[in-house]
């Protein structure tokens, strides 16, 4: 403790105040309600009697921080302190879950598909009759698939965090994973970018990294795509993406990651990205006809894998 941190020190009282009040309360309030709440002005004169304002936030980094900060102290996840985020987690399958006294079958969707929670620890999943998990980078392909209903003849359920996962959708593959020995597959472009989601799946996000024992699947699996299948599955050069400064500069800083050097496979990857400085995208297998991602390629790498 010293002066220096004493702004820190009223923002973590005020940021935990609210969160008090809202559990008491009730409410749920998401990480921007808190920003607003918590920041306001301080008035006050100096010791020279010059009237002076204080923000006592700048902006909503801070909080954010401070949020943070009180998760590694307590040992309790934000939502599990009833603060929400903008879950855009989708999944579909064979999977009953209870939530708040209602039984919901996420077989039973229609052409929708069930929207993860932000706190998937408040739901119970009561039963699960699938092989695995396949991840879905992206949030369309997931609702090709699910259209498909690929879930339905190949045994599996089907996620997607569109994207960079939320916190749900990890919390969510991870129950999956330990409570019913489901194996994780991640599915994702044969980029940088795609091999970083999938890394977040399984090790978990650098910033997020206190909290990886709780959201990461270590044993999950890249199915794909990797850029060795531009040779593997003879993809026309018209399907091909050049690749930019920024993926290069990307691929060599997750070349750098610890874990990355561990990963025999992954590192020979991105290394072949690097050298041959191409990428592609999932959509990429269109090209080979609309039912092709499903029909071949997805069945084909789950027996190389």
């Amino acid at each position: 403790m010293s002066v220096k941190e004493a702004r820190k020190f009223m923002q973590t009282l005020l940021v935990a105040s609210v969160i008090l009040r809202a559990i008491e309360e009730g409410d749920y309030p998401t990480i921007r309600d808190i920003y607003y709440t918590v920041k306001h002005t301080i008035t006050y004169r100096d010791a020279y009697g010059k009237v002076r304002h204080e923000n006592t936030f700048d902006e909503q980094k801070e909080s954010d921080d401070v949020i943070q900060d009180l998760e590694v102290m307590l040992g309790i996840l934000r939502e599990g302190m009833g603060v929400m985020f903008d879950a855009k987690g989708r999944a579909a399958g064979k999977v009953i879950i209870k939530s708040k006294g209602s039984t919901i079958d996420l077989s039973k969707m229609g052409v929708g598909a069930w929207a993860i929670p932000p706190n998937v620890d408040e739901i119970d999943i009561v039963d699960v009759d699938a092989e695995y998990v396949l991840i879905i980078e992206k949030g369309a392909v997931f609702e090709r698939l699910n259209n498909e209903e690929f879930w339905k003849k190949h045994r599996c359920v089907l996620v997607t965090g569109k994207g960079q996962p939320d916190r749900g959708t990890r919390r969510f593959v991870r129950r999956l994973h330990d409570e019913f020995g489901l194996p994780v597959y991640v599915l994702a472009d044969a980029d940088p970018y795609g091999a970083y989601i999938y890394l977040v799946y399984k090790i978990g996000s650098i910033s997020l990294a206190y909290e990886s024992e709780r959201l990461a699947v270590l044993d999950a699996k890249w199915l794909g795509v990797w850029p060795s299948d531009i040779t593997r599955f003879r993809i026309p050069r018209r399907y091909i993406i050049k690749a930019t400064p920024a993926d290069i500069k990307r691929a060599k800083e997750i070349l750098r990651y610890e874990w990355v050097q561990k990963d025999k496979h992954l590192r020979r990857e991105l290394e072949l990205f690097l050298k041959r400085k191409d990428k592609v995208e999932i959509e990429a297998f269109s090209g080979f006809g609309f039912k092709y991602l499903s029909d071949e390629y997805i069945p084909r790498k789950l027996t190389l894998i």
